[in-house]
Formats: structure tokens, sequence, C-alpha cells
């Protein structure tokens, strides 16, 4: 992977330069918190921390999730059934941080923020342990005036989103908008697992990179250890959460869910070349 010269800056930078270090793409596990509940995502994010994950996200469950397909539909939707909460999720951040030694990002729609007041909920975030933001359904342009400096005041990494039709003007906004590193949509669509990759997903990625200071973190259909490799090779990080979620769905309530998804992320750290022994 032949990454560029970005530098280290806060927990996320960090992070990606000890992958950059290891000449390898950080993997980034997503999980949407509360799904099946709180106490086991709290078990959930522990187990991705030691099977190797470099940045762990975290997904806010919210009513109308525009951007999710539909197995992280069904998850928020679980998720809102079993009482979870946005002070619920940074709870569950502020009760984790001791015991997972990489940073977590919440991935999250605009309302729950809006209706908490950006100003309250970014300090509640940094003071639960929460090391950047990205939120899906908020452009750059809009989030320049109060969303960026508020967060940015705390600490907080503002990431935002990249996809195969964003025009030059609008990987400018972002890369203006951004710290931490960028998230690249990997097709157009909503998230899901997908059986191929887009072909022209490889060579887009090392366009983008080129273009970008920031780290490239590729997402949204990635599910195999092969396609994390084959993406790996090119990004800066790897995003996998549908598949994830998926066996969260169906091994809910078994006593084996924990080590279950404990062998999938070690399978996909493996193929990036990562870790357990990595995990800090």
């Amino acid at each position: 992977m032949s990454a560029p010269g970005f530098g280290a800056s806060g927990a996320i930078g960090e992070a990606f330069a000890r992958c950059k270090a290891s000449k390898r793409a950080a993997f980034i596990p997503y999980i949407t918190a509360g799904d099946p509940d709180l106490e086991t995502s709290a078990e959930l994010v522990r187990a991705l921390a030691g099977a190797g994950a470099d940045i762990i996200e975290l997904g806010v469950p919210f009513s109308d999730p525009i951007a999710d397909g539909p197995v992280n539909q069904a998850a928020a939707t679980r998720a809102l059934a079993s009482g979870t909460t946005l002070s619920g999720v940074l709870d569950l951040v502020s009760r984790s941080r001791d015991q997972v030694g990489v940073p977590i990002v919440l991935f999250t729609y605009f309302n729950p923020l809006h209706a908490r007041g950006l100003e309250v909920f970014a300090e509640q975030a940094a003071s639960s342990g929460v090391d950047g933001v990205l939120c899906v359904d908020l452009p750059p342009t809009e989030a320049a005036a109060d969303y960026v400096p508020a967060l940015r005041e705390r600490g907080l990494d503002t990431i935002f989103l990249v996809a195969p039709t964003s025009d030059r003007k609008r990987v400018g906004e972002v890369a203006e908008a951004s710290t931490g590193f960028v998230y690249y949509v990997s097709r157009t669509g909503v998230t899901g697992s997908r059986s191929e990759l887009a072909p022209e997903l490889l060579g887009d990625v090392k366009r983008l990179r080129r273009r970008l200071s920031l780290p490239v973190a590729v997402g949204f259909g990635i599910s195999t250890p092969d396609q994390a490799r084959a993406v790996g090779k090119v990004a800066d990080g790897v995003v996998v959460g549908s598949a994830l979620v998926r066996l969260v769905e169906e091994k809910a309530g078994d006593n084996d869910l924990v080590q279950l998804i404990r062998e999938k992320a070690r399978e996909l750290a493996t193929a990036l070349g990562g870790s357990p022994e990595e995990a800090r």
C-alpha cells in the first residue's frame, strides 16, 4: 500500500500512522449500538478491539436511516426497540473507554445531534471518550458554520463522505471539512454486503488518495476477507459493517455471539495484515 504522507493528529490520526508504519490498511469494523442491547454491544466493542480492530465505528440508531441498507436498518430498529438512546450510546463509550484502547467513531444522522444541541452533544461526546463523528446526512457546506467548530473545539474529528458521484468541488469541500480521515463510499446506493466489488473501485480510490492529504477509508459493501484484502491494497482503511451486523442478527441471544464476532473480526484483521497482538 503506497500511502500518502499524511501526519498523525489525535487518536485516529495516530492509529492510521501506526498502520502506515506497518504497511497495511486499518481495519475499521462497524456495529449498531444497542443491537441487541447496550450491554451486549459493550461486550462486542471489547471483542472487536481484542480481535485486531484499529478503529471502531459505533452506529447511533435512528428511526429513518436513509443511507443504510436493509441489514443495518433492521439493526437500528432492534436497537431502538431495546430502548437505546444517544445518551445510552455515549454512556456505553464512557464505560468501555478504559477497556478499549482503540479510537471510537460515532456513525450517526444529524437529527439526534440537532435535537440534543450541537454544543451539548460535542461536550458530552468528548467527555465520554468519543474520538470522531461521521454524520452521514450532513453536507460539509452546511456543517461549516456550527457543527465543525463545535466538534473541533472539543478535539473531536469531523469525518465526511465522498461517493463515486462526487465531483471535484465536492471532494474539495469534504477535504476542507474533514479531520481524522475521509470515508469513501465504495458504490452508489446504501450500505450492505456485496458479492463483488465495483470494478472501478480500486482505480477510483487510487485517484482520490492522490488528491487528499488525509487517510481514505473505504466502506459500504465490503464483507469478506478477500474483498478487504483487495481494498486494503489501495486504501488507508477498510470498513466492514453489514457482515458483522448480520451475524449479530442471526446469533442474537446465543451464548457464542461474542466469540463468533471476535472470530469474524480476527479473520478480517488478519486479511489486512493486522493481528490481535497489535490491538491496543
